[in-house]
């Protein structure tokens, strides 16, 4: 049965009335109402819609020559902590240090591998059958160099998130959440697991991911799920449950909407002190050059950021017919802007004390790449440095992954920034199967 706009958000306005009148005052189940955080909002100012042509420019990798790596500020060394992955897409720092990491990617069918082809789409990605799988490393005596390296996990069906909770690891499939039984320090999974919830499937470029985050005392799981489109045209029936950052139970029961309009909300992390949930978020294309900014934002339990009806506020999509609807003019403007088609993906505040003072309790943003853009744009990992609580002024941190911005060519693509135990920065490049290293310079 098809489900009409008008039936679609009647259910939707209901069920979020029914559950606002039930959990007042509306914040994060993570926080308290004496430790949430107001962030200052950037004051970011817009072009019209289509004031550029939308552009297609797929970036083409080269991969990196073999003594050649990002760029870090002064003070700071870069070096590889692994490779020969296939697609690393996502690092899970478990709580005694084993680093676990999903390798999978889009598998395009064969009309789609034609016109990628054709468009340049394929030389941008690693693109094929996916790993789907995890990869379990070991640095025991945290030098930086693994000690030991194994396939956790195979068989899934494009991993991505991971959480390990009360004896459990999880694993959120691009179609579900699987639950394992699990021992601390295990280094090959045994048993087969259950599905604990189902989740829609496929949808626009990659927003087949779906990540999994507990909150602070490991009592509610968060779910992404990006949107099935870029702005609804497949119709709003194609959209139930996606663009929102779900909640669940351990067991997988108790499923709500925690926020909604999320265009494709990827990273998740919890503000360091304050437990607050902040997301990063892909905002959608063929709108021009410098529309719509991607960002960073806390996230409000209960709110509604816009999507598809508008973006950064209340600037209406002119690809969207539907008026917004009067109940839901209260639309939050994200936090901080990342640049508009910068893919940013991951999302790492640093709790760790081995860098220096400037970037404690700050959050470094690992961004993809463009390719809805006439000039490349992200192809970096960025740090927004955060000041009793308020973000800043977002800055440069790992770059070099641009190599000829006139021919396109880029040497890789950072997707997921993670902390490790020692205090390091790993970063994924999922096109170049490589991970990443991040240290501060030691004294020769």
């Amino acid at each position: 049965m098809r489900l009409s706009l008008r039936a679609f958000l009647y259910i939707t306005l209901v069920f979020l009335c029914v559950y606002c009148e039930s959990r007042k005052p509306s914040i994060p189940p993570s926080t308290t109402a004496d430790t949430v955080q107001t962030a200052q909002k950037q004051t970011v100012t817009l072009p019209e819609p289509y004031a550029t042509e939308s552009a297609k420019k797929f970036s083409n990798v080269v991969g990196w020559d073999e003594n050649i790596t990002p760029v870090a500020p002064q003070g700071f060394t870069v070096t590889r902590f692994a490779d020969g992955l296939k697609n690393p897409r996502w690092i899970y720092v478990a709580p005694n240090g084993d680093i676990f990491v999903s390798e999978a990617n889009t598998e395009p069918k064969m009309p789609e591998k034609v016109g990628n082809a054709v468009s340049g789409k394929s030389r941008s990605q690693n693109l094929g059958k996916s790993a789907n799988r995890i990869t379990l490393f070991k640095d025991t005596d945290n030098n930086g160099t693994i000690d030991q390296r194994h396939v956790f996990l195979s068989g899934l069906n494009q991993p991505f998130g991971m959480v390990i909770l009360n004896g459990f690891f999880y694993v959120a499939n691009t179609d579900g959440i699987w639950q394992y039984s699990y021992k601390e320090g295990q280094t090959i999974m045994q048993g087969t697991g259950k599905k604990i919830v189902s989740l829609p499937a496929g949808g626009y470029n990659n927003h087949w991911t779906r990540n999994i985050i507990a909150n602070h005392n490991g009592t509610k799981i968060y779910v992404s799920v990006g949107s099935g489109s870029n702005s609804a045209e497949h119709g709003f029936e194609n959209e139930i449950r996606r663009a929102n950052i779900l909640e669940i139970n351990p067991d997988g029961t108790g499923e709500r909407i925690v926020a909604a309009g999320l265009r494709n909300p990827v990273g998740m992390d919890l503000q360091p002190g304050t437990h607050t949930l902040w997301t990063a978020v892909n905002e959608r294309d063929d709108l021009g050059d410098e529309l719509v900014p991607d960002y960073i934002t806390s996230v409000k339990d209960g709110g509604f950021y816009g999507w598809p009806y508008t973006y950064f506020g209340t600037h209406d999509d002119p690809a969207v017919k539907e008026p917004l609807p009067d109940s839901l003019r209260n639309v939050i403007v994200p936090d901080v802007s990342v640049g508009s088609h910068t893919a940013s993906l991951g999302l790492a505040f640093y709790d760790a004390k081995a860098f220096p003072g400037h970037y404690h309790g700050g959050a470094f943003v690992g961004q993809h790449g463009s390719w809805n853009r006439s000039a490349l744009s992200g192809y970096k990992v960025i740090f927004v440095p955060f000041a009793n609580g308020v973000p800043g002024t977002p800055e440069d941190f790992l770059t070099g992954f641009i190599k000829d911005e006139a021919t396109g060519e880029v040497r890789g693509r950072p997707v997921c920034v993670a902390v490790a135990p020692d205090g390091t920065l790993l970063v994924t490049d999922d096109v170049s199967n490589i991970i990443w290293r991040v240290s501060v310079t030691k004294a020769p």
